[in-house]
Formats: structure tokens, C-alpha cells, sequence
């Protein structure tokens, strides 16, 4: 097997004197989907955030792509190959959505990378909406454009935070034919989700986050059959 494209090992991460993480350790497969799930206030988001360098781990180690990456600067976490959309979608609201793109852009180091030509054919909303300004789009749309504008740095691993939350359900179907492109593109995905069913349609493999550990790991199939993992850590 090949090694890990992310790892992390023994993170512990706080907000204040409040411990969120405790010893998290997990790590994502080159070209695989690794959904994150857990109870609201488990510390999902929490590890996106310590991944991508907004909070900074107190103790253990991130790895990606064979080097760490636990006390970078977001910036260069991000030039390092990872792309980060967040819950709250982070658009520029004042500026338009070519703008918010354009802003984004870094040339591929690889053929077929992503271009304002490409990510437009994945969103053609977008593409119809370039010159409207960020704060005029839908829910929806500003969750593309979010998405588009972490394509646009021309990532190895895509870190998703709750992409259907709040999205009408055709909205929701357009996101999951994106992701299947992108599962099928090969792009690496850490994804967290309370939508079950949209998560595990993706999934590779599951980790279950609970009051900031991971309670259980295995795949879509074990986890659906694990009733007794289900229930004690998300009420199910």
C-alpha cells in the first residue's frame, strides 16, 4: 500500500483552555474519500482547522505528502497542495464571482489542471453568474463558488466541511455530481458531513470522531453494520 497522502498523529487541539481534539490520529489515502463524521461539538471541524493551520496543535504531528505541516502558516499549508472549504463557504462577498476565482487561481503542475475554463464546465451556474457579486448568490451558489475557488489552487487533497448543510435538495444533488467527478478525477478528499447518506455514497473509508477522539474507523460497509458504534456516538 502506498503511503498516507495525509497523517495525523496524536493531535491535541484547544480553543482557549478548552481541549477539542485528544490524541486524534487518523490518515487519508492518495486518491481516496475519507469522511469524517460525528455528533455537532465532537471536533470535526476542529481538525479541518488544525489540518489546514487556523488552529494550531498544542502537541502531535500533520504530515502531507511526506513532510509535516503542523506548525505552517495556513498560506503555505495551502501552497503546499491543499485546498480548504469551509462550513461558512468564506466567498468574498463585495467582489464578483470571476473576481472570487481569479483571486484564487494558481497555474497546475500537471496536465488537465484546473482552469477557470474547467471549474465554469463543472458549475455552469457560475459561469452564467461571473459578473454577479458574491453577496447576490444563492445559498447554493456561493457553496460552488467556495468549491470552485479550492479547485482553482490546483489541490492534492480537498478538505470539505459540511457541503450540503442548509442546501435545497436539487442543490444538493448538483454538489453530489461534483464530488463524484472529483471521486472519479482521483482527487483526495477528507469530507465532513452530517448528511449520512451523502457521506457514505463517497466514502472509502469512515472515522468516527466523539468528544474530540476517534471512536471507530473502517469502511462504508462496516459502518453501516456497526449498530451498537452507531447509536452510542451518533444517536442512531
Amino acid at each position: 500500500m502506498s503511503a498516507p497522502l495525509l497523517q495525523l498523529d496524536g493531535v491535541n487541539a484547544y480553543y482557549g483552555d478548552s481541549h477539542i481534539l485528544h490524541g486524534v490520529s487518523l490518515a487519508v489515502a492518495p486518491g481516496q474519500v475519507l469522511t469524517l463524521l460525528g455528533r455537532n461539538g465532537a471536533g470535526k471541524t476542529t481538525a479541518l482547522k488544525s489540518i489546514i493551520g487556523i488552529v494550531r496543535p498544542r502537541s502531535g504531528r500533520i504530515s502531507f505528502a511526506g513532510g509535516e505541516i503542523t506548525h505552517l502558516s495556513s498560506y503555505r499549508i495551502a501552497r503546499a497542495g491543499i485546498g480548504y472549504v469551509p462550513e461558512t463557504r468564506g466567498i468574498f462577498p463585495s467582489l464578483s464571482v470571476l473576481e472570487n476565482l481569479t483571486l484564487a487561481a494558481r497555474g497546475a503542475e500537471v496536465a488537465n489542471g484546473w482552469t477557470l475554463e474547467r471549474v465554469y464546465a463543472l458549475f455552469p451556474r457560475l459561469a452564467e453568474r461571473r459578473t454577479s457579486g458574491g453577496a447576490t448568490l444563492s445559498g447554493g451558489e456561493q457553496q460552488m463558488l467556495s468549491m470552485a475557488r479550492a479547485l482553482l489552487t490546483n489541490p492534492r487533497l480537498l478538505l470539505l466541511d459540511e457541503p450540503t448543510e442548509g442546501l435545497a435538495p436539487l442543490v444538493i444533488a448538483e454538489i453530489e455530481t461534483v464530488l463524484a467527478r472529483l471521486k472519479e478525477d482521483g482527487l483526495t478528499i477528507l469530507l465532513v458531513e452530517q448528511n449520512l447518506a451523502f457521506a457514505l455514497a463517497f466514502a472509502d473509508q469512515v472515522a468516527l470522531l466523539g468528544k474530540g477522539q476517534i471512536r471507530w474507523t473502517g469502511s462504508p460497509r462496516d459502518f453501516v453494520a456497526a449498530d451498537a458504534v452507531k447509536h452510542a456516538w451518533l444517536g442512531l
